[in-house]
């Protein structure tokens, strides 16, 4: 195996990665910053007021897009997996 070819490997998983983990972590960015607004402007600061909406948040996300994101971790594993034999 080439380093060549070890290195697209890495390349496309690792951006794989980014942008499979981009959505759970934008929604939950978006999240805390609307709820420090929020708490920016009522003066609440609770600890668990942070945590909860985020939780839902990335779960709701989840929700959404996992089936987009699982689709394409399968498509990256077949991929690699018809093309191994080439690789070796």
């Amino acid at each position: 195996m080439d380093p060549e070819t070890v290195l697209r490997l890495i390349r496309e998983a690792l951006l794989l990665v980014l942008v499979l983990s981009a959505i759970p972590v934008l929604a939950a960015m978006v999240v805390g910053l609307l709820v420090s607004l929020f708490q920016a402007a009522t003066q609440i600061q609770e600890q668990t007021l942070t945590v909860v909406p985020k939780i839902v948040a990335v779960f709701l996300a989840l929700g959404i897009g996992g089936l987009w994101m699982l689709r394409q971790l399968i498509q990256f594993a077949t991929v690699l997996y018809q093309n191994i034999a080439r690789i070796g």
